[in-house]
């Protein structure tokens, strides 16, 4: 009897093991963002076509693009480890935590990316797998490596690469991209710089503690809420595209004014009357609002069809 009792807690104990060795990879993959990428290509996928996508390229294109996302964000997490452990947001992540070493963070991005590049390729199409490499150069390379540290404008130049989740969609179902596709990319390219810029805001202290030029740090809090405000117009312009072109109708349209009115009130508000607190629900409400807005478009998009 002891001898069972034994060995089912050495059992117990190596599952236990296992479950929170991969629950700590997985959270390397930085999962509630790449949701967020994968949500957005796959709205690229049906947008794409006035029918459906075909079963084939839905699951293996979500599949690819949700590997090569995660590989970038681990390779990511990997680069930006001792970043990571002085910021109170990233500290226990994987890497700061010990939990994970480079090596294993290294192997585990090259595999997972490897997989997903090989799954784009075979059962997708080439241009989707180099644009998706393309995609985890720009971010886990250019922006990690270049345009994070060493400039304040890394979000607005290193968007390019987060924008680029509905072009992928678009691409793995026609084998091109468009001026739709494109359109879909300027949105996210502008949502992306009050985006972070409002979470920067009440994380200022710790990005200068992690030697990081982000706006607030280098131009200061007024400057940069100011900014805030100003991208929210920008952006809400450049949400008007889809229906001035007729790529959209109104359902589209008037989702995109009533989510619009309400980020350029935080926006203004931010400018005129901060709070941390307030930065928070407007970072929160920025990322609803991408997910709202893109859902806007799909709806619409059957509806006209």
């Amino acid at each position: 009897m002891k001898v069972t009792t034994i060995n089912t807690n050495i059992s117990k104990n190596a599952v236990a093991n296992i479950s929170h060795v991969a629950k700590q990879y997985w959270v390397l993959t930085k999962p509630r963002v790449v949701l967020l990428i994968v949500f957005c290509a796959v709205i690229g996928m049906f947008l794409a076509t006035p029918d459906l996508p075909s079963a084939q390229i839905l699951i293996a294109g979500t599949a690819g693009i949700w590997l090569v996302a995660g590989a970038a964000a681990a390779f990511n997490c990997l680069v930006e480890q001792q970043i990571d452990a002085v910021m109170a947001r990233t500290r226990a992540r994987p890497l700061p935590r010990g939990e994970l070493n480079s090596i294993q963070t290294l192997l585990f991005s090259g595999a997972v990316g490897g997989l997903g590049v090989w799954i784009l390729y075979a059962f997708v199409n080439p241009l989707t797998m180099w644009l998706t490499l393309a995609t985890f150069v720009g971010y886990a390379i250019i922006y990690t490596l270049i345009l994070k540290p060493n400039t304040p404008q890394n979000i607005v130049i290193g968007g390019a690469s987060g924008a680029m989740p509905p072009v992928l969609g678009w691409a793995a179902v026609t084998n091109s991209v468009s001026a739709e596709a494109l359109v879909l990319f300027l949105i996210i390219f502008v949502w992306t710089p009050p985006h972070f810029w409002a979470l920067a805001l009440y994380r200022t202290q710790e990005y200068a503690k992690a030697g990081l030029p982000m706006l607030p740090v280098t131009h200061g809090a007024e400057f940069t809420q100011f900014h805030v405000f100003l991208y929210t117009i920008m952006l809400a312009a450049t949400t008007l595209i889809p229906f001035a072109m007729q790529m959209s109708g109104l359902i589209y349209l008037v989702s995109a004014l009533i989510l619009n009115a309400i980020f350029i009130g935080y926006g203004w508000k931010i400018w005129k009357n901060y709070s941390d607190a307030l930065a928070k629900k407007a970072f929160t409400f920025s990322i609803a609002y991408l997910s709202f807005l893109f859902a806007a478009l799909l709806v619409d998009h059957y509806v006209m069809v």
